[in-house]
């Protein structure tokens, strides 16, 4: 199925068709035993894609050195994790990750010297993994800077599965509203070259809107440079 998917996903340019195939993907197959140590039921499957009715439990060790390499449609970037500001959002992501929740997920959302939004199961920006929880806030004046990997959110502490990677620097005037747990290592020239994909208006109106297929392949973790294993 993932051979298929890669394949489609590298020959098509037609993003609704594409984005169909990618979620009955996720629809088709099931959540990966490895997030079994973070939860400690199954996963809700009545919506088609995972939901989980709490927050994983705290597994990892934020005096450890956690590393993530996102699989794009662009090629790879990878990610210092910082578990010490924000233990809870890494765990989150990495027990997300190793589920393997977030493979052939869409960049549903894109602008260009802004960011590119993805981690939605739906691929409408309206999708998550069934809970949220709270922010983990940065200090100190425009954090935000290029390759600054953070939650998106729809007020506070309303984190689930949703992220963004910043694209350009922000000005002192973006809002430090957005939990920040990492930072891009490798593959700025990945995300240039997925923040200038072509757009058009969302349905909101916005012009973010991917003209051609975007998204998430895998996410692999590691942690003090050896394979994560849960």
């Amino acid at each position: 199925m993932k051979q298929f998917v890669v394949k489609h996903v590298r020959a098509s340019a037609a993003l609704m068709v594409v984005a169909t195939v990618l979620v009955s993907s996720l629809i088709a197959s099931p959540v990966s035993a490895q997030g079994s140590e973070c939860w400690t039921s199954e996963p809700d499957m009545s919506r088609g894609y995972p939901q989980w009715s709490e927050a994983p439990q705290q597994v990892i060790d934020p005096s450890k050195t956690y590393t993530a390499t996102i699989v794009t449609t662009a090629g790879n970037m990878v990610f210092e994790l910082d578990a010490k500001a924000a233990p809870t959002t890494v765990n989150s992501f990495v027990c997300l990750a190793t589920a393997d929740y977030y493979d052939f997920t869409l960049f549903h959302r894109i602008i260009v010297n802004f960011m590119i939004q993805g981690g939605d199961p739906t691929g409408t920006g309206t999708g998550g993994p069934g809970y949220q929880f709270n922010d983990e806030l940065p200090e100190g004046a425009s954090p935000y800077t290029r390759g600054t990997l953070a939650m998106a959110n729809s007020g506070a502490n309303t984190n689930g599965s949703q992220f963004f990677i910043v694209h350009a620097d922000q000005s002192d005037q973006f809002p430090s509203n957005y939990t920040i747990y990492g930072h891009l290592t490798e593959g700025e020239e990945v995300l240039d070259a997925l923040a200038n994909t072509p757009v058009g208006p969302s349905a909101r109106g916005e012009m973010s809107a991917p003209q051609r297929t975007t998204g998430v392949l895998d996410i692999t973790i590691q942690v003090d440079g050896e394979p994560y294993q849960p």
